[in-house]
């Protein structure tokens, strides 16, 4: 992936050690919900660990941060590690004064940020990363802060929003780079440019088993841990930028995912573990399973909670994955069902039977219904209220948990450019207008009612 510069160079220097500070951020959430559902900064932890572990000095502050010491409403025993973000009410954006719903920043006040930022050692760069393209709002107010601080300091700006919206966020952003694609591969070669610091690398920058792990510790708390064991998926959903973000398929080898969650199990005593793959079961005789037995033959099913909410491909779930996850200590499981309805007849990766043969099977195991999740995409370009009646009522009866996930149009996607077809907004102006709590693929304003009306549909037993 190619790395975008804008707005000239930042005089290159370094302290008087040789060795650079660099601050890592992770900017807040603009939008009309948001809650933690074990969401962390994966790849900026990532580049932390790997900064670190080449001697730079690092520090860490998260606009995000649920346990910040001056919060009031810290809650270090919330369930599995989840819980709400701090939240404070704020203007919408241009565009979508007409939505009917409150608009928030959600994070620390930015009175607290800058305490925080003032308080960290002068930074030879900035490293911001971003998630969702729509939450862009956030990545702008957390760079203007940094520059009224740091006014000569580079900022360089990386993650999901730079890499699917670079132009716009070389234009918006207000980042001296933006870099697209994986950081971990590019960061030593960015912090030369920047600093001037050379250093050659200790690991193969491309092997995941060689990687160290994501500086979680850099966290006040730390209520859970995400895992990547693989990235990239052999799939090419309509919908999904997978294959655009991570091209490349690559696998962590059992043993060394293992090593990760015994040290944070151990070392911090972290108890709940996410998987953040997008094919997790994949391969699983090489990969899932080797991994699941030795987690069961080590005795750690009993003391770790495990969780998936990027969702397991259902076509994967055999009756000995389902016995396996169970004894593992597996607690939340989400499936990608996608539809139920004739658009796609469930979805060209699973039938109707072999749906409701996994939910058998993961039943049989030991799961509870509220244990199982199937995610059902709604909200996407023409789709009917039949199809997503029929798939809700699909799930039900399987015995698992229907749960809407509301379609995000993404650019560089199959269903893109339908998705600009179908919209009241001129989706590829502004990635604001891209935000799923607003229904933006369907030419009607925005109504309360199929929201109301698909709560209380998958609410019903």
């Amino acid at each position: 992936m190619k790395m975008a510069k804008i707005l000239g160079n930042r005089p290159k220097s370094l302290p008087p050690s040789g060795v650079p500070h660099i601050l890592l951020v992770n900017p807040w959430i603009y939008d009309f919900a948001a809650y933690d559902f074990w969401a962390k900064p994966q790849g900026l932890l990532m580049l932390a660990a790997v900064l670190r572990y080449h001697g730079a000095s690092v520090s860490y502050i998260d606009c995000l941060d649920r346990f910040h010491p001056r919060s009031e409403k810290r809650d270090t025993a919330a369930r599995y590690g989840k819980g709400p973000y701090l939240k404070s009410r704020i203007p919408k954006p241009p565009g979508l004064e007409d939505i009917p719903r409150n608009y928030s920043r959600y994070g620390i006040p930015p009175e607290w940020f800058l305490e925080d930022i003032k308080a960290v050692e002068h930074p030879d760069m900035v490293l911001v990363t971003s998630m969702m393209t729509y939450w862009y709002p956030g990545v702008q107010e957390c760079i203007s802060l940094i520059r009224s601080v740091f006014p000569e300091v580079p900022v360089i700006l990386g993650g999901i929003y730079a890499t699917l919206c670079s132009d716009h966020a070389v234009r918006f952003s207000g980042a001296d780079r933006v870099v697209a694609g994986r950081g971990e591969t590019q960061i030593l070669d960015i912090v030369r440019q920047c600093t001037g610091w050379s250093v050659t690398p200790k690991m193969n920058l491309q092997d995941m088993d060689a990687l160290p792990f994501p500086a979680a510790d850099l966290q006040r708390h730390i209520p859970y841990v995400t895992l990547m064991t693989s990235t990239g998926c052999p799939f090419s959903c309509a919908y999904c930028a997978c294959g655009f973000l991570n091209p490349e398929r690559r696998f962590r080898s059992p043993d060394r995912i293992f090593e990760e969650i015994g040290y944070w199990n151990s070392c911090y005593g972290v108890q709940d573990m996410v998987f953040y793959d997008d094919a997790l079961l994949v391969d699983s005789q090489h990969h899932a399973i080797p991994l699941f037995e030795k987690i069961i033959a080590e005795g750690l099913g009993g003391r770790i909670r495990f969780h998936t909410p990027n969702a397991v491909h259902i076509r994967e779930i055999t009756p000995q994955i389902a016995r396996l996850m169970f004894a593992a200590g597996f607690k939340t499981l989400r499936l990608g069902l996608e539809t139920a309805g004739s658009r796609h007849d469930m979805d060209y990766k699973v039938t109707h039977q072999e749906f409701l043969a996994a939910v058998a099977s993961l039943k049989a195991a030991g799961f509870q219904r509220e244990q199982i999740g199937a995610y059902l995409l709604t909200g996407l370009p023409g789709q009917r209220w039949e199809d997503v009646v029929k798939s809700v009522e699909v799930v039900r009866q399987s015995g698992a948990a229907p749960i809407p996930a509301y379609f995000t149009p993404i650019p560089h996607t199959k269903l893109w450019p339908q998705a600009v077809a179908s919209s009241r907004y001129d989706l590829e102006a502004d990635p604001i207008f891209t935000n799923n709590a607003i229904f933006p693929c369907t030419k009607e304003p925005f109504s309360w009612k199929p929201l109301a009306m698909l709560k209380k549909l998958t609410a019903a037993v």
